[in-house]
């Protein structure tokens, strides 16, 4: 018997799928795929209205295992996080900024990115994985720059001139914070995490 078509259900992901929560939305227009996407911490999954609470089940596993496998393939890891800071500070500070790690963290959602001078460290926000390039670069190239000027005052910003997207890159991230506080959609036709059902395999 099918599930209740109007449903939206928000539930605890399985281990190591990359995401806090997975929120389930069943859509009466849509009969013939089941497609995926996160939307800040949490993995939403659109299935057909139709679909049986154990097709759900089976979906759901396997849209969050096409997402993690896609984010691993681009996702840098802390050491090569490390060497990519050292390299953008040789080539716009003169190598004058020299963090001793950076890595990744989950737990700063509402920044892009911190660091710590005594320490030499910086941490970047998990939501920055799947960015494009050069506006990760320009995260680490802000936190590399508090290495060397603790506040954002003139001489802050001149260090960032150097820097040929910061401009571009600021505005993408500013598109990120005015998309998260629009209403969630119901529906993402055409979403490019998509799987047609009827060319599916049965497992």
């Amino acid at each position: 018997m099918p599930a209740d078509p109007r449903r939206s259900v928000t539930s605890k992901p399985p281990r190591g799928t990359g995401t806090s929560e997975v929120e389930v939305r069943r859509s009466a227009r849509r009969s013939r795929t089941v497609s995926a996407y996160r939307e800040g911490d949490r993995t939403v999954v659109l299935i057909p209205a139709r679909m049986s609470e154990a097709e759900e089940r089976r979906w759901v596993g396997v849209m969050l295992e096409k997402l993690a496998a896609k984010e691993s393939r681009g996702v840098l890891g802390d050491r090569e996080l490390t060497e990519r800071a050292r390299r953008l500070s040789d080539q716009y500070f003169g190598g004058r900024a020299r963090p001793d790690s950076v890595r990744w963290v989950t737990n700063q959602n509402t920044r892009w990115g911190s660091c710590t001078p005594s320490e030499g460290s910086i941490r970047l926000s998990h939501r920055l994985q799947g960015m494009p390039e050069y506006v990760v670069d320009y995260v680490l190239l802000h936190e590399l720059a508090h290495l060397l000027v603790p506040g954002h005052g003139p001489r802050f910003w001149r260090l960032l001139e150097a820097y040929p997207r910061t401009e571009r890159a600021r505005g993408y991230l500013e598109g990120v914070v005015a998309a998260d506080r629009l209403p969630n959609l119901s529906d993402h036709p055409g979403h490019p995490d998509e799987q047609d059902l009827s060319d599916a395999r049965e497992e």
